[in-house]
């Protein structure tokens, strides 16, 4: 349970969220229709396609879905954790991530379809960083799963047991990030169309440059 929650914790994720957010915004409006942050629309999508038959888009769909998996495997390899520890090499996956949105962007600007598995690819190497901090589950790509968990939260101190405000302030500050790139990703798509990738990415590399700074800090810290 979470008790004392660090603000490199609540801004990370918060910008995380906001990466994946106005990332998955691009792909809706720009992949004709298409999520990339999550799997769940997709999955749907392939259900449609296999009812209709419909081979063409049936592979496309399973090359998103397993784009993300790659993703998420590559994270897990490079990481070497779920749990959120400092220290790790999370610079390197933001990094990764980041000329993996650019690349996504020069060949959608193409009109290249690679450039969906690679944003895809994107998504599942963030989710696959963090999965869990001080026991809460930690989600930076889709949203349904952080509802869900203050829902139940909610529910259990309805029922008399103690609400744990700080795993909550966390959720909602994930929430927020999300639908704030979902803001700045549509804003950016009406104006520049696939060049609106430019701030995820940017965002991304940022936020490597700053965990690497805050990690060296730490370590001076304790020398």
């Amino acid at each position: 349970m979470i008790t004392k929650l660090p603000r490199w914790v609540e801004i990370g994720g918060f910008w995380l969220a906001c990466i994946a957010g106005s990332t998955n915004t691009i792909g809706l409006l720009g992949f004709k229709h298409q999520a990339v942050s999550h799997l769940t629309g997709t999955s749907t999508l392939l259900g449609v396609a296999i009812a209709e038959l419909s081979f063409t888009e049936m592979a496309h769909l399973l090359l998103v879905i397993l784009s993300f998996v790659l993703g998420a495997a590559f994270a897990g390899a490079l990481v070497g954790g779920v749990a959120l520890q400092l220290g790790r090499r999370y610079g390197v996956a933001l990094i990764l991530e980041s000329l993996l949105l650019l690349w996504a962007m020069f060949v959608l600007l193409g009109d290249s379809t690679l450039g969906h598995y690679l944003a895809s690819a994107a998504c599942g190497l963030q989710n696959g960083m963090v999965s869990t901090y001080s026991g809460a589950i930690v989600r930076t790509t889709h949203v349904s799963g952080l509802f869900t968990d203050l829902g139940t939260m909610f529910g259990a101190w309805i029922r008399g047991h103690a609400f744990n405000s700080r795993q909550a302030v966390l959720y909602m500050l994930l929430i927020l990030g999300f639908v704030t790139g979902c803001g700045m990703g549509a804003l950016l798509f009406q104006r520049v169309q696939f060049y609106a990738m430019l701030f995820p990415a940017c965002v991304a590399a940022v936020l490597a440059v700053i965990y690497w700074f805050f990690w060296l800090q730490s370590r001076k810290e304790k020398t």
